[in-house]
């Protein structure tokens, strides 16, 4: 099953509830009295995405989107087992993550469209391989470092991470 974040954003928008509404605070009289929020909401998992900085609603819309996806890929595990990973010598990353390997290191913005389903496949394996970032990296094929730096450009995904690793006495990562 594909997570939702890995959409495209029409199959995503599929599975959405949208509501506009009024935005308030500063931003002139068209902001105050248009519905220029976005609110997205992902029925299946109940995961919402919120915009209201813009003037522009289909502005709103867009960064409703991303935080959306940003939401899930933190949130939403896709139901994984080892047999979707068959022996770790067969798995390979998805394309989108291979396209982005530069000698070892990820390279990718975090406001880029993609980064949210790359931060959901990362989260899924770790999930799957419970939390052994050494395991991950290598299947990722980047060292443990750079999964960590990785992590660390959204830092709830690091925090989570951290506070498992407290739970069964071993210290937190550092980026």
């Amino acid at each position: 099953m594909t997570h939702p974040a890995r959409l495209e954003e029409e199959e995503l928008l599929k599975q959405c509830r949208r509501e506009n509404t009024r935005a308030s605070g500063p931003g002139g009289q068209h902001r105050n009295r248009v519905e220029t929020a976005v609110r997205l909401t992902h029925l299946p998992s109940g995961v919402s995405g919120q915009a209201n900085e813009r003037r522009s609603q289909r502005d709103n819309a867009r960064e409703a989107l991303f935080r959306l996806r940003k939401s899930l890929a933190l949130g939403w595990r896709s139901p994984l087992s080892d047999a979707d990973f068959g022996q770790e010598a067969s798995f390979s990353p998805s394309e989108a993550w291979c396209a982005r390997l530069r000698g070892g290191r990820i390279q990718v913005n975090p406001s880029h469209r993609d980064f949210p389903a790359l931060l959901a496949e990362v989260l899924d394996a770790l999930n799957l391989h419970q939390d052994e970032i050494a395991k991950v990296s290598a299947l990722f094929r980047v060292s443990s470092s750079q999964l960590i730096k990785f992590l660390a450009l959204e830092p709830r995904a690091l925090a989570a991470l951290n506070a498992r690793r407290r739970e069964h006495q071993q210290r937190p990562y550092k980026a």
